[in-house]
C-alpha cells in the first residue's frame, strides 16, 4: 500500500503506519553532521521534514494528486543515506549521490505499487534535484542547471520540497538556505522556466544545447540530418519487441538479444562485451547514413548519453522511446518468454533504471 497522503479537515500524518515500511525503519539511528543536522539521525529528519510540508499552506491549496506527489516525495528524499553512509578521513559522514540513488529507489517501490507513471517520474524527479536550489547559487553554470532540471520537474514544486527540507532540520543558518531557494527561484523565474521546461527554439537547439559538452558551444547546424536513430530503452520484457513489430517492422534493427543469443551470451553474465558489438554495429550504420532501431535496455542516464554523443558527431536525430510496463505484468510476459530473464537479474537491473527526459534527445516517447 501507499504511505496515504493526508486530508482535510485534520491533515493527520499516519505516522503509525508509515513507520512499519521497511525503507522507514532504515532510516533510524544513521547519523548525520551535527553541525548540519543538530535535530538526530536520518529517521528524525524525515519526520520533521514530512511535518514541515504538510503543515504549508502553499502545500494546502494545491489539487490532492499534486499534494500526493510533494508528500511522497519529502518521504522519500533521503531514503538512499543509509545506502551511501560513508565516514570520510576528517571524520564527517557523507552521503555521495543520495539524490539519484534515492530517486531510483523509490521509483521501484512505486512502480511495484503500480503508481500512476506520470505523477511517480514527478516524485522522483524532485528527489533526485532536491539538493539544487541549495547549490545553484554557487554553481559554476546555474544556467545550464537550472534549464536541465526542469525539463524533468516543475522548478516550484522543487521550491515546496527545499523550504520544507531547510525548515525540517535543526542548524545554524536556515535564514542562509532560505536565501539560496530564493536565489533558484529567481534564476527560473528570468530563465521563464517557473512552473513549466525552459524553452527552446527547436528540438534542435535544445539537443545541441544539453549535448555538446564543449564550453563553448558553436550554432546547432541546420542541414537536414543524415538519419534518424530510434533508441529503444526498458526493463527486459517491457515489451519493446513488440512495439518494433507494430510500429516499425520494416526498420533495421541492432538488438542486444539477438546479438546475446548469437554470440551465446547468458542474460545472467556481464553484458559488456554483447553491448560493445550493439554499439559497434550502430557506428557503421551511422557511418553510412541509415536509419534503424538501437534495441538495448539503456536504462541509465549515462549510457544513452553514450549513444546521444555518436548520434551527435554523425548528425543524426536522436528519438528516444521508453516502454514500461506494469511490475506484474513484465514478470508474466518473462515467464511466457522462451529463455526468461531470471528474476534476480531485472531486480539487479532496477537498482540503475533511469527514466529519460527531454534534454536526453530530439524527441522522447513515454510508452507505457
Amino acid at each position: 500500500m501507499l504511505p496515504p497522503t493526508p486530508i482535510p479537515p485534520d491533515w493527520r500524518i499516519d505516522w503509525d503506519t508509515i513507520d512499519q515500511y521497511p525503507w522507514m525503519q532504515a532510516l533510524r539511528g544513521v547519523s548525520q553532521n551535527i553541525d548540519r543536522h543538530a535535530e538526530g539521525d536520518v529517521w528524525t529528519h524525515v519526520h520533521m521534514v514530512v511535518e514541515e510540508m504538510v503543515a504549508m499552506p502553499a502545500w494546502r491549496v494545491l489539487p490532492h494528486d499534486v499534494r500526493q506527489i510533494l508528500f511522497l516525495a519529502a518521504l522519500f528524499h533521503d531514503i538512499a543515506k543509509p545506502a551511501t553512509f560513508r565516514k570520510e578521513s576528517d571524520d564527517r559522514i557523507s552521503f555521495r549521490g543520495h539524490s539519484r540513488r534515492g530517486s531510483i529507489m523509490a521509483r521501484n517501490i512505486l512502480w511495484r505499487l503500480n503508481f500512476p507513471f506520470h505523477q511517480r517520474e514527478q516524485v522522483c524527479a524532485i528527489i533526485r534535484h532536491h539538493l539544487v536550489p541549495f547549490f545553484l547559487v554557487d554553481s559554476d553554470n546555474p544556467v545550464q542547471i537550472a534549464s536541465e532540471i526542469t525539463q524533468s520537474v516543475r522548478a516550484d514544486w522543487l521550491r515546496l520540497m527545499a523550504i520544507a527540507d531547510a525548515k525540517g532540520r535543526i542548524c545554524p543558518d536556515p535564514l542562509k538556505l532560505l536565501d539560496q531557494i530564493e536565489h533558484f527561484r529567481q534564476t527560473c523565474q528570468q530563465l521563464n522556466c517557473w512552473g513549466h521546461a525552459r524553452l527552446f527554439l527547436n528540438e534542435r537547439d535544445r539537443f545541441h544545447y544539453f549535448n555538446f559538452t564543449g564550453k563553448a558551444r558553436p550554432y546547432p547546424p541546420t542541414e537536414p540530418y543524415r538519419c534518424e536513430v530510434i533508441l529503444l530503452c526498458g526493463l527486459p520484457s517491457s515489451g519493446k519487441d513488440y512495439w518494433v513489430q507494430r510500429v516499425a517492422p520494416q526498420k533495421r534493427m541492432i538488438s542486444l538479444e539477438q546479438i546475446r543469443q548469437k554470440n551465446r551470451i547468458p542474460a545472467s553474465d556481464p553484458q559488456g562485451k554483447g553491448f560493445q558489438l550493439t554499439f559497434d554495429a550502430a557506428i557503421q550504420c551511422l557511418k553510412r547514413g541509415e536509419n534503424f532501431i538501437w534495441n538495448a535496455p539503456h536504462l541509465t542516464r549515462v549510457s544513452r548519453a553514450e549513444c546521444a554523443k555518436v548520434c551527435r558527431d554523425h548528425h543524426a536525430r536522436l528519438r528516444i522511446v521508453h516502454i514500461e510496463t506494469p511490475y506484474q505484468q513484465l514478470i508474466h510476459q518473462n515467464n511466457q518468454r522462451p529463455r526468461p530473464v531470471p528474476v534476480h537479474v531485472i531486480d539487479r537491473m532496477t537498482d540503475r533504471w533511469e527514466v529519460p527526459d527531454l534534454s536526453e534527445a530530439h524527441q522522447v516517447d513515454l510508452v507505457i
